[in-house]
């Protein structure tokens, strides 16, 4: 584990490999586990405010759900938001494409220009889970079965984690703290190569 500002971060994410493959994992990560994605108290509100602007993208039984539970939920585990699922199952905005791959109706309206709101961050940073302590928060890779083959795939293409969340981690944590990982991260993987 090493600090960068007030993050706790773990080495995982720099020696782990990871590169999402639908085609074999058919974005399992969305329809499967007990309790929809973690959100922070603002995505709960965007969610509520934004969602009449992403409606238009989802299932007709996630609209079911959301309209039956709200926008987002209680976790009973933890007393996190979270969103709300579709008979204990799939995430209530997840879509499906002609593959049968599960996706994000609300990144699907980010995309076309239907909302400001991209998806809940903890999806964007999937397989890196963020638990938040009181002087800091602690950066973690979440390793989970059903992503054995992005785990595969990162391995044939040398992609670890950190790169593959480029993007989430900078939408995260800003351009500087990512600059500072990157760096940690050489100078982590050229004292790995002396050993």
């Amino acid at each position: 584990m090493f600090m960068i500002n007030d993050t706790l971060v773990s080495e995982d994410i720099l020696e782990k490999q990871f590169v999402c493959d639908l085609s074999r994992c058919k974005g399992a990560c969305c329809v499967e586990g007990d309790a929809g994605a973690p959100l922070s108290v603002e995505e709960a509100g965007i969610l509520q405010e934004e969602y009449q602007n992403f409606k238009p993208y989802l299932r007709k039984e996630g609209i079911k759900a959301v309209e039956e539970q709200g926008t987002s939920v209680t976790d009973p585990h933890d007393g996190e938001d979270v969103t709300p699922l579709v008979n204990g199952a799939e995430c209530a905005y997840v879509i499906f494409d002609e593959n049968g791959i599960s996706k994000c109706g609300i990144e699907k309206a980010w995309e076309e220009g239907g909302t400001t709101f991209r998806k809940p961050v903890s999806c964007h940073l999937y397989p890196v889970r963020v638990n938040k302590y009181v002087t800091y928060e602690a950066v973690n890779y979440h390793k989970w079965e059903i992503c054995s083959p992005a785990c595969e795939l990162g391995e044939q293409l040398k992609v670890p984690v950190y790169r593959f969340l480029k993007e989430a981690l900078i939408r995260k944590y800003g351009p500087e703290w990512y600059h500072e990982l990157d760096e940690v991260a050489r100078y982590w993987t050229h004292s790995q190569k002396k050993r």
